[in-house]
């Protein structure tokens, strides 16, 4: 078992991002808690890969078909408004988990609405960084059924 975590555009700047909504927590400093959480799961290797170009995560999710056993995606703003990121999802095969660090549901009516949760297995919002940490649990979860 091994997973991708992708972070869309601006997510590098996690810790100096709106910190009131964001956190301070780093990017690096959040990939490190991942790789710790995913091998006491059991995870053989988690890989995070951040990218500010649509493209560029198209590319690896498409890469992700065979290299990975599923990906946890915080697709930042194009959640809300990428159909290609939606079809890459859809084409993947393997399990995707929809993550925001915020409850977007109590933010702005434009991000109430995902183009990317249809095609997700789950999605977790609201709970900081950890929504990160529970989406290593659900797909965990989902790798063992």
């Amino acid at each position: 078992m091994n997973v991708l975590v992708i972070n869309g555009p601006n997510l590098n700047l996690l810790g100096e991002r709106e910190p009131g909504i964001y956190g301070d927590v780093s990017y690096e400093s959040l990939c490190e808690i991942l790789k710790g959480k995913a091998q006491e799961l059991g995870f053989s290797q988690c890989e995070c890969y951040q990218s500010n170009h649509e493209g560029d995560i198209i590319d690896k999710l498409h890469s992700a078909r065979t290299e990975y056993s599923g990906v946890i995606i915080n697709a930042g703003a194009l959640t809300h408004y990428s159909i290609a990121l939606r079809d890459a999802i859809a084409a993947v095969h393997i399990p995707v988990i929809e993550v925001h660090i915020s409850n977007v549901h109590k933010r702005e009516e434009f991000r109430h609405h995902s183009v990317i949760s249809p095609v997700c297995e789950g999605v977790i919002a609201g709970f900081g960084t950890n929504s990160y940490v529970l989406g290593l649990y659900a797909l965990k979860n989902l790798l063992e059924k």
